[in-house]
């Protein structure tokens, strides 16, 4: 059977064929539903990018968060199907009718899409989003504040700047709401929002003066790899931060890590990171490991592998950020490097999610994606409501730490 891959919803495949397998991540909705940002879990920072998903939800390799679980009980495919079939024959929707049935199950990590939401998020797992180039934060007197204005963007050509207080978006006030709320508004989450070139009303402060801009949403890139070699009195480090896995995220992971200077030990920050395709996060874990086991999961009770190839900087110590945003497809990439020996893992546990979905394609045109399984690191352990333990859990600054932990490892020095 071949690996986990998309599915594309205008592949038109018949009952009984065969779906293409995924792995629920999170890619952009976890820091929507407000339940984790890429600082932790206190909701307090989104960007637009991560909250790409708020209304569609997300695609096949994304999952909504749930910090408190919610496995449930198995849905049938047919049943689902049956269900939107029946319900496009009565002249009702065929999307509510299936997600009807799903919720009953208990399964939160599986639901349904329509085929405009699915295409959409498709998108968000291509490094693309549809905004005006801002993230924004909670200040510490419950204000909300730009956090960062990306260069080029039509945020930046504004003149916004980092520390702008944002008072209102489209005259919705900005204060007293969830952050990823606000950026949903930015980026048009819904009826005819989300589209390049529609306009967005902000009023922004800055000391103490105040001022509207009307602002106009672009087609944007997200950087989900970005390397900074460190140095800090004798200790250098070559960081790797992954955001997402989105495509083509493995092979930067690998040109990354190909880029480490002679001394230089590797810190790879999976922190915030909500997960997404595992082909891409498979193919990072191909740049440490030499080759071997990184996963292996069922599908309705029979197992299958996923394998590294030969690696390129197998030798380099590496040490692993993790932290409660570190989801799905970064939780199978920390959890296979720590179990093969490859890596000290440092930070705090994982989210746990480790489960698997099949999509299959119903009769309007939407799509249902259901749990089969689940994924087993390495050493046989079940991340879906566990999560990776670091070996050194830290509470404080834990990437200072990572560097103690890189420079004992005979790295950075």
């Amino acid at each position: 059977m071949p690996g986990p891959s998309m599915f594309h919803p205008q592949r038109r495949a018949r009952r009984g064929a065969a779906l293409t397998l995924v792995f629920a991540g999170v890619l952009a909705t976890g820091a929507a539903a407000g339940s984790w940002t890429p600082q932790g879990q206190d909701g307090r920072k989104a960007t637009e990018a991560r909250a790409a998903a708020r209304t569609a939800a997300r695609p096949a390799d994304l999952a909504v968060a749930d910090p408190g679980g919610g496995a449930g009980a198995p849905v049938d495919h047919a049943e689902v199907e049956a269900a939107a079939a029946q319900a496009v024959e009565d002249g009702r929707s065929g999307t509510e009718a299936a997600a009807e049935v799903v919720g009953r199950s208990g399964d939160r990590w599986s639901a349904v899409y329509s085929a405009r939401e699915y295409e959409g998020l498709e998108r968000a797992l291509d490094g693309a989003y549809i905004g005006v180039g801002l993230s924004a934060r909670r200040g510490g007197d419950g204000r909300t504040e730009i956090d960062s204005v990306r260069p080029g963007s039509p945020a930046d050509r504004a003149g916004l700047r980092s520390g702008d207080r944002l008072r209102t978006v489209d005259g919705a006030p900005a204060d007293g709401r969830p952050v990823t709320d606000v950026v949903a508004l930015l980026r048009g989450d819904g009826a005819a929002g989300s589209a390049p070139g529609t306009p967005v009303r902000i009023e922004v402060e800055r000391a103490g003066r105040s001022w509207a801009r009307t602002l106009y949403r672009e087609r944007l890139a997200t950087e989900s790899v970005t390397a900074e070699h460190l140095v800090r009195g004798e200790v250098a480090a070559l960081r790797i931060k992954v955001g997402s896995f989105t495509r083509g995220a493995g092979d930067q992971v690998r040109a990354a890590a190909a880029a480490a200077q002679p001394g230089e030990g590797i810190l790879l920050d999976l922190r915030g990171n909500s997960g997404g395709l595992v082909g891409e996060a498979v193919r990072a874990a191909s740049a440490f490991l030499d080759g071997g086991l990184v996963a292996t999961y069922d599908v309705h009770g029979s197992q299958r592998s996923l394998e590294a190839r030969a690696g390129t900087v197998t030798a380099l110590p590496l040490v692993v950020l993790v932290d409660g945003g570190t989801m799905s497809a970064a939780e199978l990439l920390a959890g296979a490097l720590q179990d093969r020996g490859r890596a000290v893992v440092v930070g705090s546990r994982t989210f746990g999610k480790g489960s698997v979905q099949m999509p299959s394609l119903l009769a309007d045109g939407s799509v249902a994606e259901l749990t089969v399984g689940h994924y087993r690191t390495p050493a046989g352990r079940a991340v879906d409501g566990a999560g990776i333990a670091p070996d050194l859990l830290v509470h404080g600054d834990a990437e200072e730490r990572a560097r103690t932990v890189l420079s004992g490892l005979g790295g950075g020095s």
